[in-house]
């Protein structure tokens, strides 16, 4: 079974692989569509675009950051190498200077070491497919952690949506059942106002019947009530089938919205009114929730 994921998430992993320190955080917050963003250091900036696709393979929707460092256990990493040549050089034309133009000789390690080239800086050769690799390795390891905290948020998420989902359809079946009454309750008025106005006893049972009937198929919510009914299978329908529904979900909860409202426009009665403004409560506490639903 595919669960549904929660759009926040948090993951970090540690690792040393190959006299190197790895270390991957990864946090993501609710967003419409995916955003990925990668810093890491730039002498691995090659391994962006690998980390970018392996997030891409495990997430659809959010705006994910990705933070990674990296520390080597050698200090083998950067050589520094004076050259000889060079400063015999400088040196030679500063005494030329001094001899042929009389200028004061105050030559020091701290003037001819800001000279340009007097130093090399030599990185040795980075076996950059074997790095990406133990990276990626690491990368692995920190997006499974983060995956894992998001079903767990999303197994929630789930629970949260069918419990609410639930009370709708009870208080649907209320609506229904209150709707019925108050085409008797009008019947009932209907005949009582006739009888009192004709100040007579036999009153036209046909037209009772015609006035509530019209009255009935004015306040009628039988169809707004079976399609919300519909939405809510559906609902459950998408939440059992797992993945990324987020987005489904957003489109289905404005249908659902739009029944509810339909029926309220309907309801005369003030309980059955209280009512629908609790399935309108409910409602948007789902919208609320779908909203970090991936």
């Amino acid at each position: 079974m595919t669960l549904i994921k929660s759009m926040t998430g948090y993951g970090r992993a540690v690792e040393t692989v190959n006299g190197r320190e790895f270390t991957v955080e990864i946090r993501s917050v609710n967003n419409r569509y995916l955003d990925c963003t990668v810093k890491l250091p730039r002498s691995v900036s090659f391994a962006e675009e690998a980390v970018k696709q392996a997030v891409k393979a495990s997430v659809s929707r959010g705006k994910v950051d990705v933070y990674i460092t990296i520390k080597s256990e050698t200090a083998e990493d950067t050589c520094i190498r004076l050259n000889a040549s060079v400063l015999e050089g400088y040196l030679a034309a500063m005494r030329q200077m001094v001899t042929e133009f009389g200028v004061s000789d105050d030559i020091s390690v701290s003037t001819v070491s800001r000279l340009p080239e007097v130093f090399s800086v030599e990185k040795p050769q980075v076996d950059e497919e074997q790095l990406l690799q133990d990276l990626m390795q690491v990368v692995g390891k920190t997006l499974a952690g983060y995956d894992a905290m998001r079903s767990t948020e999303g197994a929630a998420l789930d629970a949260d949506l069918r419990s609410r989902g639930n009370t709708i359809a009870e208080l649907v079946t209320q609506v229904e059942q209150g709707n019925a009454q108050t085409v008797v309750d009008y019947r009932t008025r209907l005949e009582a106002k006739l009888k009192e106005v004709l100040a007579a006893t036999n009153i036209d049972e046909s037209r009772i019947l015609t006035e509530a009937a019209i009255f009935a198929d004015k306040v009628a919510v039988d169809e707004e009530t079976v399609r919300l009914r519909s939405h809510l299978q559906q609902m459950n329908a998408m939440l059992d089938a797992g993945g990324a529904i987020g987005r489904k979900l957003d489109f289905l909860l404005q249908e659902m919205n739009r029944e509810a409202n339909t029926i309220g426009s309907k309801c005369t009665d003030v309980r059955l009114a209280r009512i629908v403004v609790d399935i309108k409560a409910e409602l948007e506490k789902i919208r609320e929730q779908t909203q970090n639903i991936e």
